[in-house]
């Protein structure tokens, strides 16, 4: 049977034990940590040796100078040959969109450019693909879209249920125009269709000047409706089918990029890159644990909520 100072020894060791245990754990956060934010202190983690740079558009569009600014780190960088634009997104606002197809147009000028639609090149994110100078998609990818919406809610049913009217005082009939709180005027929904109607016109001579398209062509594909990647070739949306290898391929063989270079994913800087969850995946990446990282990307991401102002060029499959 152990004495009294027996079992003090034991604890005291096991106290120790632990300490050591929740020290050795936080070294590795801290190290892992450091180490991407080091990483996170270059674009793309450029290590000088001549590759094909990978940009992510996924997700909503919005306005976005980090990206903005990481287009032109790539249109600088010696070590850059070739970039493929890896595209999943439903769009976003037309202004988003707009900011983004006139930054790769400005990278185009200095590295050729491919897009590559990973999952879905949809509005905005047609408009996104267009701006490359040859598009790759998968069979099964979604692409098109090609229209505008302006969406807000008519609150005045639920108003006149709980008995509540808003009264407002303006300058002009249309200042203000819609209003979720009254029903909306004819001349206020004229206006409004004028703006979109003006829009979609700027959409669709895009679609046809990046896309060489007759009139026929146009109209056929810009009805807003998406199509496979698959139906996408012969419309004219898409180039070709095929992987990201295949777009890296045209790069190669169109224009005389070096084969077998590696492909590397060049990420934007920025305030998220300071934090715990960025930095530790890239250090994570660094350390070849690839799992954990997208791991703390995806949780990252998700602190994210994107701000939708404006005209947007977006697909909402749910829309009734």
């Amino acid at each position: 049977m152990l004495d009294a100072e027996a079992i003090a020894d034991r604890r005291r060791l096991r106290r120790k034990l632990t300490f050591w245990r929740v020290a050795g754990i936080l070294a590795l956060i801290l190290a892992v940590g450091v180490a991407g934010f080091f990483a996170a202190g270059r674009p793309g983690v450029e290590r000088g040796r001549a590759h094909v740079a990978r940009i992510l558009v996924n997700g909503v569009i919005t306005g976005n100078q980090r990206l903005a600014d990481l287009m032109r780190d790539v249109g600088e960088s010696r070590a850059v040959s070739g970039v493929v634009i890896s595209i999943s997104s439903p769009g976003g606002t037309t202004t988003g969109s707009e900011e983004l197809f006139r930054n790769i147009r400005a990278l185009a000028a200095k590295k050729p450019v491919v897009a590559f639609v990973d999952g879905t090149a949809a509005s905005g994110g047609y408009i996104t693909a267009i701006a490359a100078d040859h598009i790759v998609a998968r069979d099964t990818s979604l692409v098109g879209s090609i229209g505008v919406l302006f969406q807000y809610p008519d609150m005045t049913g639920l108003l006149d249920h709980v008995g509540v009217k808003v009264e407002a005082i303006k300058s002009a009939p249309l200042k203000a125009e819609p209003s979720g709180f009254r029903p909306t005027s004819p001349e206020a929904r004229a206006a409004l269709q004028e703006v979109v109607n003006d829009t979609y016109a700027w959409f669709k001579r895009l679609v046809q000047e990046r896309r060489r398209m007759t009139e026929a062509e146009l109209a056929t594909v810009s009805t807003g409706q998406v199509f496979t990647g698959h139906q996408g070739v012969p419309l004219k949306l898409v180039d070709a089918l095929g992987t990201e290898r295949d777009a890296v391929a045209w790069l190669e063989r169109e224009k005389g990029v070096r084969q077998d270079l590696p492909v590397r994913t060049w990420e934007p800087r920025g305030d998220r890159d300071f934090s715990l969850f960025a930095m530790a995946a890239s250090g994570a990446d660094l350390f070849g644990l690839g799992g954990l990282g997208a791991t703390l990307r995806q949780a990252s991401a998700a602190a994210d909520k994107a701000r939708l102002d404006g005209l947007l060029a977006l697909w909402q499959p749910t829309e009734k």
